[in-house]
């Protein structure tokens, strides 16, 4: 085999496998994404499955409030929407803003709902409420953790496809930034809370 061979060989085979190489690291990095969020996803339907309960657990004591129940439930259906949206998506800026609106509308209605449920001292009281309550704020601190996991592993694809020159591979082969995941303020934070005299 001759010298000029050898070096045409190495220019030509050394930059496929370093591309493949990166293609392989960006697959990679972008499961690594897909499952961050799948744990979001996971707390999302743990919460959208506790709403149904509290409302239920609430309505008896809370007839003079249907809006506030009603409102809630419309929440949670346009956040589960939301949810599926995303996961048929898959995880697109569009998509997570839409789930991140919805997610916050809930977050406010649920916020409402609660600080109706503590100003009635039999609600706070009730077993299954106190439990359902519990339950969502252990919910709500699983899907932050998640969504500092998730937006970690976006951090970590987006400077993986974006370094030079990988980038040229990753624009190549089609590999686009990621969005992260904001937190949602929720509306509850501005919401006043009912005073009981």
């Amino acid at each position: 085999m001759s010298m000029g061979l050898l070096v045409f060989l190495l220019v030509l085979v050394v930059p496929v496998f370093w591309a493949v190489a990166r293609f392989n690291t960006f697959v990679a990095a972008r499961n690594r994404l897909e499952n961050a969020f799948a744990q979001i996803d996971v707390q999302l339907k743990r919460r959208h499955d506790l709403v149904p309960g509290l409302v239920t657990a609430t309505q008896a004591y809370l007839e003079h409030e249907r809006e506030t129940l009603a409102a809630v439930t419309a929440a949670r259906q346009r956040a589960v929407a939301a949810q599926i949206g995303t996961r048929r998506k898959a995880v697109s800026g569009a998509s997570l803003a839409a789930l991140e609106t919805a997610e916050g509308e809930l977050g406010g209605q649920l916020g409402r709902l609660l600080a109706i449920v503590e100003s009635y001292p039999e609600l706070r009281a009730d077993d299954t409420v106190s439990r359902l309550t519990e339950e969502l704020s252990s919910t709500e601190n699983r899907i932050a953790f998640a969504r500092q996991a998730f937006n970690d592993q976006v951090l970590t694809y987006n400077t993986v496809i974006e370094l030079f020159p990988a980038s040229m591979v990753a624009t190549m082969t089609g590999f686009r930034r990621a969005a992260m995941m904001r937190a949602t303020q929720s509306r509850a934070e501005t919401a006043p809370v009912p005073v009981t005299l």
